[in-house]
Order: C-alpha cells, then structure tokens, then sequence
C-alpha cells in the first residue's frame, strides 16, 4: 500500500510539475495585473497595454498559420460590434514571425479591430500563449481574470454568458421597440 502511495505522489509530482514547466517565461497569471509593454500596431498606431485600462479587455492571442485562430477570428468582430462588446475592448496580437503575413490575414479578413505583432516572444510568454489561440479577459485595471485556450464562437450565447459572468456586466436590456397596433386591430 505504502508503495502505491509513493507511486502515486510521484506521478502525481511529475504531472504537476510538467504543467508548471509548460508556463511561458515571465506569464502573468490569472488574478496578477498585466505588465506594460509597448504592442506594434498592425493596422494602425503602436500603443502601450497600459493604454486599454479603464475599461474591461479582451485580448486575443492569434496566428495567421492557425486554422482554429482563423475559425473565430469573424466571430471576435461581430462580438466587438455588439450591443455586449461595447462594454469592452477586444483587440488581436499576432504571434507571426513575419508582420507581412499577419497583415496579408488581416486585410484578406477585413479585420477592423486593432491588432497588434509580438516583438521577441515579449507578449507572447507574458500571456501564456504556448497554445493558441488564446484569448484573456482582463479588468479595467489590468488584472487577469480569464485565459481561454482553443477557438470558440465568441458572440454565441455561452461564450457571451461566459464574458457577462467573468466581468460582471449586466445582461442586455429587453429591446425597447414595441409592435405599434392600430386601434380595433
């Protein structure tokens, strides 16, 4: 029994510390407050993370040779133009090594949110992206509430209900428009 026991631990030890080796260097965890960095703009001016503070963030982590990243990529603009992603931002960071490529995406996408490229793995292993794509909700103050690893369909309903939940917005008002009647009908 004793013996199963320190096989157990053991295996257990070397899963745990095989996820802790997975960390990207330097990675902001869940709860801790994203460091500056200055981001090179894609398809429009280089701005500093810190500029994107005062209001929630939705950053996603993505690759032009990503199929998934590409898959969700329509579904991060529709949810930005919502009535929901006006309560936040959501901006891209490319992880590319050429810029040529992830602009070539971006305008055969039609892409009209900010994104940004990576410089030296900087942005890359501050936000954990050794699997992409990956997708942060941050607060208005830069602390990290959520990592999402894999595509999703972010203005579906569970992704929706996941992002009102994580940052704690109200549910849509009803609409306001009413069917107009005319009087005996």
């Amino acid at each position: 029994m004793r013996t199963l026991f320190a096989t157990c631990t053991l295996v257990f030890g070397l899963l745990a510390g095989a996820n802790n080796a997975a960390a990207t260097p330097g990675e902001v965890a869940v709860g801790s407050v994203l460091r500056e960095a200055t981001m090179r703009g894609l398809n429009g001016p280089d701005r500093k993370l810190s500029a994107f503070r005062g209001k929630p963030l939705i950053i996603n982590v993505w690759a032009s040779w990503c199929p998934p990243c590409i898959q969700e990529m329509g579904s991060l603009e529709r949810l930005a133009w919502s009535d929901l992603g006006q309560q936040f931002t959501v901006i891209g960071i490319s992880t590319d090594d050429y810029p040529e490529a992830a602009k070539g995406f971006l305008r055969k996408s039609n892409a009209t949110l900010n994104h940004y490229i990576d410089r030296q793995l900087e942005l890359e292993n501050m936000l954990g992206a050794d699997r992409l794509p990956l997708t942060l909700l941050v607060d208005a103050r830069g602390r990290v509430l959520s990592k999402v690893v894999g595509a999703r369909e972010w203005d579906g309903p569970q992704a929706m209900a996941l992002i009102r939940s994580t940052f704690r917005l109200a549910a849509p008002a009803p609409s306001l428009l009413k069917k107009v009647t005319r009087h005996g009908q």
